[in-house]
């Protein structure tokens, strides 16, 4: 099983996302440990990774998402753990994508999230790509179904607010 991780799985899965409740983080929790069973897919031009560095710690600690972002970045290099998809910048800042669909009904989808989307459908093996707190998931996943890309929403009761 292969899955692309938003960022946001690893901050909750470390309690530092506030209106999460117990159950929500113990999801993250879970996912993020099957996630290392599986393959983690990230792009080759490190803006996943870039992203995880801005609010994880490198170090592995203290917290669940922590110790995935090193786990991952221990494994980078190795294809049953991690895979390197290439994705094309359309854009000078890096947030719109060859990849990422042309359709009307995603115009307004967040720019900073068009990675993940981009990894998963460039990399041609229909992974999921977890999300536990960001509604644009939730509430664009017609639209994303549409163009093949598998959600798996962590935290459905934080979709409902």
């Amino acid at each position: 099983m292969s899955v692309v991780v938003d960022t946001n799985v690893a901050i909750v899965a470390n309690g530092r996302h506030e209106p999460a409740s117990e159950h929500c983080i113990n999801a993250c929790i879970d996912a993020l440990l099957a996630a290392q069973a599986g393959v983690v897919l990230v792009d080759d031009g490190y803006q996943i990774f870039d992203e995880y560095r801005r609010y994880l710690s490198h170090s592995g600690q203290p917290g669940v998402g922590d110790a995935f972002f090193r786990w991952l970045w221990k494994n980078q290099a190795n294809s049953v753990s991690c895979r390197q998809v290439t994705i094309t910048p359309c854009d000078p800042g890096g947030r719109v994508f060859e990849e990422f669909p042309d359709d009307p009904a995603l115009a307004s989808f967040d720019r900073s999230d068009r990675k993940f989307v981009a990894v998963a459908l460039a990399s041609g093996e229909d992974p999921w790509i977890l999300n536990a707190t960001d509604s644009d998931w939730w509430d664009f996943s017609d639209a994303l179904t549409k163009h093949g890309v598998r959600t798996q929403i962590l935290c459905p009761e934080l979709m409902e607010e």
